[in-house]
């Protein structure tokens, strides 16, 4: 797709986006390298737009609130937010860029999202596969690849929205917000490793069964089931990329014997990783 459909209004990047018929509407999705010394006007679009950075710094103006990014951020202002961005000298940039609209409609979570940039760090997480993924297919023009581009997508909000709800639901303040984040990404960055609640409390300040109740309001799940879907993902992407054995996956995700590995592949996705391979690369 040749036009530049950001600056438009949804209604007219209809005419253009003759591949699909209903939201969302992707109207950019792109992987982008800075130039040294690149920044951008303060502007605003009226759609919405994604921004993670895959490397590097920049600092990014949303309205009133400036954000350092840093590798793994994830950022969203909503349509005419103004918004600015520029490099640090010195400092590599490359980031996923993502705009789109829900056409007459606003986004599904807009007024959960309203005045909220900052997502947090989605570094090696699924989220993380799912916007390279996105931007893969979008490339492509065949109808499919735009669908799957937004299934991607909606996959996505539906991430983000989990924290969004907690904070609109939980009365109380977000410091347990904050301490959730923690956790989560601390089992993220640290997946391989074997993980006990006594670690998580320690990092938490939380009792168990306390950090338990507050990790699934946030995230929809307890935090040892969260870690078993990040080393599902890392398993699947390793199976998929790296021509490891299923032993030697299994000793990268934190499983020292690969039957308890195989045990618990299959118990949560309904086959073996094998089987799993096999589905995708016939």
């Amino acid at each position: 797709m040749n036009k530049n459909l950001v600056p438009l209004n949804p209604e007219e990047t209809l005419p253009y986006l003759n591949l699909v018929s209903f939201p969302p509407y992707i109207t950019l999705a792109h992987l982008f390298h800075a130039p040294e010394g690149w920044r951008t006007p303060t502007r605003s679009f009226p759609q919405y737009a994604l921004q993670y950075v895959v490397k590097g710094t920049a600092i990014y103006q949303i309205e009133d609130k400036t954000y350092t990014t840093r590798q793994g951020d994830l950022l969203m202002h909503q349509p005419n937010e103004l918004n600015a961005i520029h490099t640090i000298p010195g400092e590599p940039y490359i980031c996923i860029s993502l705009v789109f609209h829900f056409g007459g409609h606003a986004m599904p979570f807009q007024s959960w999202a309203r005045g909220h940039h900052a997502f947090g760090n989605y570094l090696n997480h699924p989220i993380e596969g799912m916007l390279t993924q996105l931007v893969s297919n979008y490339k492509h023009l065949e109808p499919e690849r735009q669908l799957k581009s937004q299934g991607l997508l909606l996959q996505i909000l539906a991430e983000l929205t989990i924290p969004l709800r907690y904070r609109a639901h939980d009365s109380s303040p977000h410091a347990n917000m904050n301490k959730m984040i923690l956790v989560k990404n601390y089992m993220i960055e640290h997946f391989q490793k074997p993980m006990n609640y006594k670690r998580l409390e320690d990092i938490s300040g939380l009792s168990k069964n306390y950090l338990i109740s507050q990790f699934k309001a946030c995230f929809g799940m307890p935090p040892i089931q969260y870690l078993l879907r990040v080393r599902i993902q890392r398993a699947k992407e390793l199976a998929l990329q790296s021509g490891l054995s299923v032993s030697e996956i299994a000793q990268e995700v934190g499983y020292s014997d690969v039957h308890t590995f195989g045990k618990m592949f299959k118990k949560k996705t309904g086959i073996s990783l094998s089987e799993y391979v096999s589905t995708l690369t016939i």
